[in-house]
């Protein structure tokens, strides 16, 4: 099964905020059944404790420890916002949203691929302009090594 499908992925979509981002991203992953709507409340808890951020205009938002039981099944979606969207305050603007939701130890293999996927600076310029959800697919949906 692979950790991300169409419909956890949503293009050239818009965002008011930060929260909104996560609210959007946290929505795919309720809606296609990896998670309980409680989890995207500890998304936003933990981007208030620690920004999600990774840089190159990527934020992997993520539950909280006390979340781990309103995870269903690992999953992760995406959030393209070509238009970007203020991460922090004076920040750089974020194009991709990666919610993340992990089974147990699942999403140390999660965030390896995807280090490795948005590392790639070419494939990162198409995963934010791309409007075919099969490119997403290509580059994020690859099984975690275990």
């Amino acid at each position: 099964m692979s950790i991300l499908s169409v419909e956890r992925i949503q293009l050239n979509a818009v965002a008011a905020d930060r929260t909104d981002a996560i609210r959007k991203a946290g929505e795919l992953l309720v809606s296609s059944g990896c998670v309980l709507p409680e989890y995207v409340g500890g998304m936003l808890k933990r981007e208030d404790s620690m920004s999600t951020y990774l840089g190159s205009g990527v934020a992997i938002p993520h539950g909280i420890y006390e979340n781990k039981d309103h995870v269903l099944k690992t999953g992760i979606s995406v959030l393209q916002l070509p238009q970007g969207v203020e991460w922090d305050e004076g920040g750089e603007p974020v194009f991709l949203v990666i919610g993340i939701a992990a089974v147990g130890d699942e999403h140390v293999g999660v965030l390896a691929s995807l280090a490795e996927a948005v590392e790639d600076e070419t494939v990162l310029k198409e995963l934010i302009h791309t409007a075919d959800p099969e490119i997403i697919l290509k580059h994020l949906g690859k099984e975690p090594e275990a």
